[in-house]
């Protein structure tokens, strides 16, 4: 595991996606777009149905979150990870559909793996329980779509800084196998 840490920009170009590692360390900064599984349900029904979405995912990363409301002066509230395997059984369409990166928290599927491997997409891992320390990395959010959702509406977030770690990458490294694997010797 490399202790350097790397400030990356997305969207996420295919060149960046296939030099990063698991285990890798990263300052996201950019542009993302938020989305549980009430709206990866709408996004993989519209896909599979032919119809496109009412935004691009194409180069997009994709932070499993529903945050809560904003307080006062802020544009988030609290901004955790959501258990990424709930996302498993939409992920692999959105992400053949071009999506680049994911943000959760949890082991993925062999599917979804096969998937980011095929298609070229990187899964970054959050900690769990710092939803509001997580959320002063987000500098702007705006809801792209389905509104009603409430804090599953997709929104897209400008955010500076986000601490990441590359959770599992496009070479089939995979941080929750290696990383107990390497205590186990």
């Amino acid at each position: 595991m490399n202790n350097e840490v790397r400030h990356i920009v997305a969207p996420l170009e295919s060149r960046l996606v296939g030099e990063l590692r698991a285990g890798d360390k990263v300052l996201l900064s950019g542009t993302i777009i938020t989305g549980r599984d009430a709206a990866h349900k709408r996004m993989t029904d519209l896909l599979k149905a032919g119809e496109p979405l009412p935004f691009s995912i194409k180069g997009e990363t994709i932070y499993y979150v529903g945050p809560t409301p904003a307080p006062p002066g802020r544009p988030i509230g609290a901004a955790g990870p959501t258990t990424a395997y709930r996302m498993d059984a939409y992920a692999p369409l959105l992400i053949e559909h071009g999506l680049k990166g994911m943000i959760g928290k949890g082991r993925r599927s062999e599917e979804v793996k096969r998937a980011m491997a095929q298609w070229g997409a990187v899964y970054f891992t959050s900690v769990g329980g710092a939803g509001a320390l997580i959320s002063q990395c987000v500098k702007q959010a705006d809801i792209l779509a389905w509104e009603e959702l409430g804090a599953e509406a997709v929104r897209r977030l400008v955010v500076e800084d986000l601490p990441l770690i590359v959770a599992t990458d496009v070479h089939g490294g995979d941080l929750y196998i290696s990383g107990p694997a390497q205590y186990r010797r």
